[in-house]
């Protein structure tokens, strides 16, 4: 119990703290910011209503299709693709920028909870490796650009996530990505996120000791219930300490 080497987080809900969005607005909001930044590229754009209907229509289908499969999409590759059609191929910086245009206004709903990178840092300074661990498509230079944002990115090396690994938790095998590229074992490491079933359920499937971040004290367990249940990312050192003294 003692041999604790590192520690994994969620992104959502975990490290970042969105709260209730209205994923339709902010959707809008990110396709004008877009729209404007394709403009500025000069491109050959449709009105703006037609361009955001046919980025909703491919999102959800990728979204839908991705539940199917049970295998993530990058919201990249629908850029890409969107951006061909209108006769103009971005290059890779360019793409990044129109992601992060995209993602914007949905960071801009992020807290952090206060204290967050002393705790890290603590973690850190005593010699555990952290890395992140997140569901999402949106493509990494986006989040790893807000993470920076926030004054979080250096604390953690090793970032899966699900758009680029394209399997989603609970799937072992992205559990299996992180602890390799981390050099961690599963039973040496803990992994951190508020979903009962993709965090949880995922990562005692593997092995791993497992906590669930719960600031409502109101999710039930998915199949495996949680080794640890935590109000905030405050008790998370008390937590560690007592693994490390082996109690």
């Amino acid at each position: 119990m003692a041999n604790l080497q590192g520690i994994l987080f969620d992104l959502g809900e975990t490290l970042l703290d969105f709260g209730p969005v209205d994923t339709i607005d902010l959707f809008e909001q990110g396709a004008r910011l877009a729209y404007h930044y394709l403009q500025e590229l000069q491109l050959t754009l449709p009105p703006f209503a037609a361009y955001h209907r046919r980025q909703l229509r491919a999102i959800r289908w990728a979204y839908f299709k991705s539940l199917l499969t049970r295998r993530e999409f990058n919201s990249v590759d629908i850029m890409d693709r969107t951006t061909q059609g209108m006769g103009r191929r971005l290059t890779r910086e360019q793409i990044e920028e129109l992601a992060w245009r995209w993602y914007q206004p949905l960071s801009r709903q992020a807290t952090v909870e206060p204290g967050l990178p002393d705790v890290l840092d603590r973690f850190a300074g005593d010699g555990l490796k952290l890395g992140i661990v997140s569901n999402t498509f949106i493509p990494a230079a986006a989040l790893d650009r807000h993470l920076a944002r926030e004054g979080l990115l250096r604390f953690f090396p090793v970032r899966v996530y699900s758009c680029h690994a394209r399997y989603r938790k609970p799937h072992p095998a992205i559990f299996r990505a992180a602890l390799d590229a981390a050099g961690l074992s599963a039973r040496g490491t803990m992994f951190v996120g508020d979903s009962p079933k993709a965090d949880v359920y995922g990562a005692h499937r593997v092995g791993m000791i497992t906590v669930l971040k719960d600031p409502t004290d109101t999710r039930k367990p998915y199949n495996a219930p949680p080794d640890y249940t935590i109000r905030s990312l405050s008790e998370l050192p008390g937590i560690v300490e007592r693994r490390r003294a082996g109690s």
